[in-house]
């Protein structure tokens, strides 16, 4: 941090460079503290242990060798820094109807305390939690943030949780308070002015003294595995798991940072989920971002749940213009699905431009993997003629950076954006590592692979198989304090020396770039007792058969596999639920096998035998590469419905429901080896 006196001096008089001077002062002398307590943490360590299942525990943090470059600091600590350097940056707005209401970096941090101080005056105990449940809006983070503030832990919840979910919830974190954004999640509360006025019942030496007494192995975060099947289960993470994953994923992705620039960020995805959280909010306020949240109207829908995003997303992006995109792979399939069609509907010899635009992108994309610098002449032209008009269209063309959350994306999907000149990075981790743990970005950028662990964090496989495919075991500073409550859970999960021993699969390569390749919980067994990894299957299925959307394998104790496919359904933009009719992309695949079928009716129990021999003879072409007997598909069968998250078979960021799948289509599934192959 800079000395306050080289940042010049306040205005005298005005209370917002009064308060800015005050600032100053404080987070100088906290910084102080600090320092002196990261020095010392090494002989009178708060925590001997790398795990706790209290919830007022202290942890051993995974220090690494260069203490002095990784002070560990508090999540107040992030937000004064913030609000002293760049107080009159635009921090945060909310759309009410058609006017945005913003608020500068030092408005949001004294709005933060407010909401502390509140939540004080109404008898907020220290670790008790504040569950908070509502759509994406400024209140949802000044709540969260003025929760940690006043000494208790955020709590957030999804929306769509059931009652029994809530209240299991409810009673692991002890919540003392409920914080919630409309008349569905509780019958009535106080409008969110009327709450922050009590704050005026609070000195800030009562505040500063609480927030003093925090300290960075001290946990100030409760997640859950939100949407799975089962009883949640209760993560705790640390002041230190927040902001050091915060600052770590500032250092490996190209953010700007003022005065060189402001990120420009839109926040759509659940804020209950951690790595959500840490780009939307944290790594916002690091890199004192603008964060834009959705109008609160997009909020409000009284169907079943729909996947993040929909109804709104589109125009959104057009209007704020993001520098910095993070999606799931719902969503770019839905861009993807947008792009084609604008595509099919244009002129021929503008199909033909966009063709030969794209194989260049692709091509010249490919060879920036290998490391190869230089652009053909023709590149230049092809940005102009279709690159730029395709980012503008979907409201990316001021994005310098994409990502994805969720492992999902398939190759072609991913060659799609790269033929665009838009790299989308993968991103990896687990609520456990505070929801990222490996990214990819321009510097480590190789396909299919998950990118590079953060920095200092490391990454080992176990139990490798003949194909070098493993169990993944994860360490580093992002990994959280334990499972509240549940010390059994937490000693299955974590070793001495602090390594998270995850479910997922994959192998690292001789870079240190990471694959992931499915989960344990996935993994079939036949009833002849091999063990099959359905990901890779599902991943050549869809590469070879492009109309279809989602395949998931079935075959636990059978004695061999069968697939069930959905194909490419256009989606409702309001509700997201799949339509009857096939999606541009789909009905142009059906048109080159000379086969007039548009609606998914027209294809359901084989109706269309052009279109069944086209499955029938990619599912040979998968099988041919199968390294087994018992890993080959024998049935298939086409599902009446595409998947989405209303129906169930979609978890709430787009991941497949396998459990819940294979309950809905039972019946499918008992067909399909009732039938003689």
């Amino acid at each position: 941090m800079s000395d306050p006196k080289e940042q010049g001096d306040p205005e005298g008089g005005h209370p917002v460079q009064a308060a800015k001077a005050i600032l100053k002062t404080k987070i100088y002398s906290k910084m102080m503290k600090k320092s002196y307590r990261s020095r010392d943490s090494e002989t009178k360590a708060p925590g001997s242990c790398y795990w706790t299942a209290e919830r007022d525990g202290e942890v051993k943090l995974r220090m690494g060798k260069n203490v002095e470059n990784e002070p560990p600091v508090t999540v107040p600590d992030l937000i004064m820094s913030a609000a002293t350097k760049y107080s009159h940056y635009l921090a945060i707005g909310t759309k009410y109807k058609k006017n945005w209401q913003l608020l500068t970096y030092i408005e949001y941090y004294e709005a933060c305390r407010r909401a502390a101080k509140a939540f004080l005056k109404v008898g907020l105990e220290r670790f008790h939690g504040v569950g908070i449940m509502g759509f994406n809006s400024t209140e949802w983070v000044i709540a969260s943030i003025g929760a940690i503030m006043a000494g208790g832990i955020s709590v957030g919840i999804l929306c769509s949780n059931s009652p029994k979910a809530c209240q299991v919830i409810a009673e692991a974190a002890e919540m003392d308070i409920f914080v919630v954004d409309n008349d569905k999640q509780l019958q009535k509360v106080n409008q969110w002015k009327g709450f922050l006025d009590l704050a005026d019942g609070i000195s800030d030496e009562k505040l500063d003294h609480i927030i003093d007494s925090q300290k960075p192995n001290q946990c100030c975060a409760l997640v859950y595995n939100q949407g799975t099947v089962g009883a949640p289960k209760v993560m705790m993470l640390s002041h230190d798991n927040i902001t050091w994953t915060t600052a770590a994923t500032v250092q490996s992705l190209g953010y700007k940072c003022p005065p060189d620039g402001q990120e420009v960020l839109v926040s759509y995805l659940p804020l209950c989920y951690a790595g959500v959280q840490i780009l939307d909010v944290w790594v916002a306020i690091s890199v004192a971002g603008t964060v834009y949240f959705p109008s609160s109207e997009a909020g409000k829908w009284n169907g079943p749940p729909r996947a993040p995003g929909t109804g709104f997303l589109t125009e959104m992006l057009r209007e704020v213009q993001p520098t910095t995109f993070c999606g799931i792979p719902w969503v770019w399939d839905r861009m993807l699905d947008n792009l084609k069609t604008k595509h099919l509907d244009s002129t021929a010899f503008r199909r033909k431009i966009d063709r030969w635009a794209m194989r260049v992108g692709l091509s010249t994309n490919r060879r920036r993997l290998q490391g190869q610098i230089h652009q053909p002449l023709c590149f230049g032209l092809a940005k102009r003629v279709t690159f730029d008009p395709a980012r503008k269209f979907l409201g990316l063309n001021h994005c310098q950076q994409f990502l994805n959350f969720g492992l999902g994306l398939s190759k072609a999907t991913v060659d799609f954006f790269l033929s665009l000149d838009i790299p989308v990075f993968q991103l990896y981790g687990m609520t456990e590592s505070s929801g990222l743990h490996s990214l990819s970005s321009y510097q480590a950028f190789r396909l299919p692979s998950c990118g590079k662990a953060l920095p200092n964090c490391h990454t080992k496989v176990e139990k490798e198989n003949h194909e070098g495919i493993g169990r993944l075991c994860l360490w580093g500073r992002n990994i959280f304090m334990g499972y509240l409550n549940d010390k059994e859970s937490t000693e299955k999960k974590m070793d001495n020396q602090g390594w998270l021993h995850t479910n997922d699969l994959g192998f690292l390569d001789v870079d240190k770039f990471l694959y992931v390749t499915g989960n344990n919980n996935d993994t079939i067994t036949l009833s002849s007792g091999e063990v099959v990894n359905p990901h890779p299957i599902e991943e050549r299925v869809k590469m070879r058969i492009p109309i279809v959307r989602y395949v998931m394998l079935v075959g636990q104790d059978a004695p061999y596999l069968c697939a069930l496919l959905t194909l490419k359904c256009q989606i409702n933009p309001e509700t997201g639920e799949a339509r009857g009719a096939l999606t541009s992309e789909a009905v142009a695949c059906c048109r080159k096998l000379r086969s007039q079928s548009t609606w998914l009716t027209d294809i359901l129990e084989n109706r269309d035998p052009l279109v069944t021999e086209f499955i029938n003879q990619g599912i040979q072409d998968v099988n041919a590469e199968a390294p087994s007997a018992g890993a080959k598909i024998i049935n298939w069968v086409i599902l009446d419905s595409d998947f989405s998250v209303g129906g169930g078979e979609l978890g709430p960021l787009s991941k497949m429901n396998r459990h819940i799948v294979a309950k809905i289509y039972q019946e499918d599934i008992q067909k399909l080896y009732e039938t003689s192959t």
